[in-house]
């Protein structure tokens, strides 16, 4: 029987390193904290890539799935992680590991008056660089309502409003719980979006808005002002853009900072 060669094996001579070489778009069944239930079941997608030493003509792509297939059962917590991180970069004689995990968190929420409940989808991401040491990064993407204070101002009655997306994300020193950091969001909007509303849900929603009227700097602001006063948090970067209802363009504010 011939040999087969392992190509990946060759040695490289232009003697550059490559940054980052990987699998991408990798779907998988994953198992995340819940503050509430324990543990809930989602489905992520996963991007892993290695630093590629130069010597080294390619990586080897099929080791990164038997890896996912090691620890997709564990749970997203900062141990699997390091762990993840730590057999890449042993396993593919890498410089460095990367790893990005993406997933729809759901979080049940009640109307504010019916008490209707509803389950709210959250983009949330987990990014870990290891390279001499590991580095963590949580993101989420939350919705809100915000409504124009100068809208509200300068007309006699009423104001515009629009739904907006929040982005935030942070490094800390220890463990922050995916509802705590999308309540801080939340709490920074004129109103929190609903996946159910009846009609005195609807109206509460709409009067609250208009005691609390919010621009995307405030948003971004009020949020930046409640990490920057906890001591946990290192580093953080926020970015609100609203999806203005009367204007042909989005308001956009960003503030990040390194504590």
């Amino acid at each position: 029987m011939k040999e087969i060669v392992d190509v990946q094996n060759m040695p490289d001579y232009r003697r550059i390193e490559v940054d980052k070489a990987g699998v991408k778009n990798l779907r998988y069944p994953i198992i995340v904290l819940d503050k509430a239930k324990g543990t809930q079941s989602t489905i992520a997608t996963i991007n892993m890539y290695v630093g590629l030493p130069h010597q080294f003509k390619g990586t080897h792509m099929s080791r990164f799935v038997e890896i996912i297939d090691e620890f997709h059962d564990k749970l997203v917590s900062l141990k699997a992680i390091k762990q993840s991180l730590q057999t890449m970069k042993e396993r593919l004689n890498a410089v460095s590991a990367h790893l990005e995990i993406e997933f729809p968190y759901f979080i049940e929420k009640e109307a504010p008056v019916s008490k209707a409940k509803g389950l709210m989808a959250y983009r949330c991401r987990v990014i870990g660089c290891l390279k001499e040491k590991i580095d963590l990064v949580v993101e989420v993407e939350v919705p809100i309502c915000t409504l124009c204070p100068c809208s509200k101002e300068i007309s006699e009655f009423g104001a515009h409003n629009q739904r907006g997306i929040v982005n935030l994300k942070i490094r800390f020193k220890k463990l922050m719980w995916l509802e705590d950091i999308i309540k801080i969001v939340e709490e920074a909007g004129s109103s929190e979006v609903y996946s159910i509303l009846k009609r005195g849900d609807e109206k509460y929603v709409t009067e609250h808005a208009y005691l609390n009227p919010r621009f995307v700097e405030d948003v971004v602001r009020d949020i930046a002002k409640k990490l920057l006063a906890d001591p946990n948090v290192t580093w953080f970067s926020v970015e609100a853009e609203n999806f203005e209802s009367i204007h042909n363009h989005s308001a956009y504010a960003y503030i990040e900072r390194k504590k």
